[in-house]
């Protein structure tokens, strides 16, 4: 009797089961089928990966519709990635069929209806990565599982050009750029027009990115092209105006990859690039990771978006009214520099070797160079205030890091904030700080978080893999879910489903923002991120002559 009472409860189960999957979908360009597995008392998945939302694009031309498929596509595995340079830039992966997305579909006792959508792009330099991100043991860093379970909201994570493919252009309409953000922008469109038949809502989509992701998140509230389209936005570590995000002569470096691939760069350049062999172009197209103090990093990022008079019609500060009625949050990592200086200037994460006060000097000089000495020298006289007459190592090596977070990511995140706020209409602005200490065990013990740091947080790795991790990681996953997904629903974080650690006001009020990290309470809501060095860059800096 004993096993047949076992066998009548997994009967209920997998009839609840049954009962509380889509099954077949119908979309525009034909039927998909996904998998649906149990995560948790009357709580079910549906996943669907590789969907296709455009077809195999044009060589260097903007992403066209998908012919459409006869018969049940089996939406089981995840896609190729975008053709890219591997990891050490020595050889290519992925593939030119690769716009793809994949749909995680939250389900309860019943079939879900009229679910908030949160589209995520991944980052990466605008160079590498993929809709799925890293994998380690079958646990995809950008699963949507976590998140779509604990904030009952629909998950698309997208595929989109990178490298050469997706951003090389000659700063004309012979090869106008943008290929990866016009991809992005067709996911969206696609999303608004399908996701209805998944169960979600189409007037409810918030998308959301990391680093260049972030900055993509960014472009896709200001262009024109998405009117009407998303309804709220998440930037972490990223935006339209940081200093990388934007290659403002494009045409130089195009001229450089024609050159490595046997293209002449006259007129008939753009012609001979469209060409020649896909590989080719992308291993042309790669990133110099040797910086240095007087050649940092974020002044070699080519491959990035550019202002064609399409897509961005303008320069990005000139077209926050096209955001005014989009719910925004931003924000960065404390220390999300870091990623960069440990390849501009590698004593920084030497203990025992002190960094050389001249190299804070030529890190500024560098960075300052568009305005000249005077600028330089200013912004070494706002970082050094502090030091006292005989700084310490430590201190010398977190004024690095601070300079290139500020330069890099903090101050054109700030910056972009109060655009938006200025700007908005309905549009609510939220403002944060990331700063739960890096868990990589080699870092300094100074260390704050790193670029990237956040990731693992919002899509829930302590709960996926929690003996990876310790009870206080589990709580800043659970908070940032909680105010993730909160403002998915409603455009307010704090109100929601899932109850957060304390009330995050909006940036408006005072110039307030949280600060995340796995210790909340009401002294983690502060004021006026880092003014005294967001006034120097965002105001003094821009005031001094530019010498180019």
């Amino acid at each position: 009797m004993v096993g047949l009472g076992i066998l009548a409860v997994l009967g209920l189960f997998m009839s609840a089961a049954n009962a509380s999957s889509l099954g077949v979908v119908y979309t525009e360009g034909g039927l998909v089928e996904g998998k649906n597995h149990f995560v948790g008392l009357f709580r079910y998945m549906d996943v669907f990966k590789g969907v296709p939302f455009a077809a195999q694009p044009g060589r260097f031309q903007k992403p066209i519709p998908h012919r459409g498929w006869n018969g049940v596509l089996k939406a089981n595995d995840f896609p190729k990635r975008c053709l890219q340079l591997d990891l050490i830039q020595s050889g290519t992966r992925g593939s030119e069929d690769c716009l793809y997305l994949n749909i995680w579909v939250p389900q309860g006792r019943s079939i879900s209806t009229g679910l908030p959508v949160m589209v995520y792009f991944f980052g990466g330099g605008y160079l590498v990565g993929g809709s799925q991100g890293a994998n380690f043991l079958d646990n995809y860093l950008y699963s949507g599982e976590e998140i779509a379970d604990r904030g009952n909201v629909m998950v698309v994570t997208v595929n989109y050009r990178v490298g050469a493919l997706g951003f090389l252009s000659t700063g004309d309409s012979d090869l106008p750029g943008n290929y990866g953000l016009w991809d992005q922008q067709a996911a969206i469109a696609w999303v608004h027009r399908n996701i209805k038949a998944f169960g979600g809502d189409p007037n409810n989509i918030t998308i959301f990115g990391e680093s260049a992701g972030a900055a993509s998140v960014s472009f896709q509230m200001l262009t024109p092209h998405n009117k009407g389209l998303i309804r709220r936005a998440i930037s972490q570590s990223g935006v339209a105006l940081c200093p990388w995000a934007v290659n403002r002569n494009p045409r130089a470096y195009a001229e450089e990859v024609a050159k490595k691939v046997g293209c002449p760069t006259d007129q008939s350049m753009a012609a001979c690039l469209k060409m020649t062999d896909p590989v080719k172009l992308t291993l042309a197209g790669t990133l110099n990771l040797k910086g240095s103090a007087t050649n940092p990093i974020v002044k070699n990022l080519a491959l990035s978006p550019v202002i064609d008079g399409d897509f961005l019609p303008a320069d990005p500060s000139t077209l926050f009214s096209n955001a005014a009625d989009i719910d925004y949050i931003a924000g960065v990592n404390d220390m999300d520099g870091h990623i960069f200086t440990g390849f501009d200037i590698a004593s920084i994460n030497q203990p025992l070797q002190p960094t050389p006060i001249e190299d804070v000097k030529a890190l500024l000089t560098a960075l300052t160079s568009d305005k000249g000495l005077e600028a330089s020298t200013a912004a070494y006289d706002q970082y050094t205030a502090n030091w006292g007459s005989k700084p310490g190592k430590d201190d010398i090596k977190k004024t690095i890091v601070e300079i290139e977070t500020d330069y890099t990511f903090l101050v054109p995140t700030q910056t972009a904030l109060y655009l938006h706020a200025k700007h908005a209409k309905t549009g609510r602005t939220y403002s944060y700080l990331f700063s739960e200490p890096s868990r990589m065990p080699f870092y300094p013990s100074w260390m704050g978080a790193d670029h990237a740091d956040d990731l693992q947080y919002v899509f829930g790795k302590p709960f996926t893999t929690p003996l990876g991790y310790f009870p206080r990681h589990r709580r800043v996953s659970k908070y940032m879910i909680a105010y993730w997904t909160n403002f998915a629903k409603t455009g307010d974080p704090n109100i929601g489903e899932s109850d957060v650690p304390v009330a995050w006001p909006k940036l408006t009020e005072g110039d307030q923002f949280v600060e995340i990290n796995n210790s909340m309470g009401k002294d983690s809501v502060k004021q006026k991120m880092r003014a005294r060095y967001v006034y120097f860059w965002s105001t003094t800096y821009m005031s001094f002559p530019n010498v180019n």
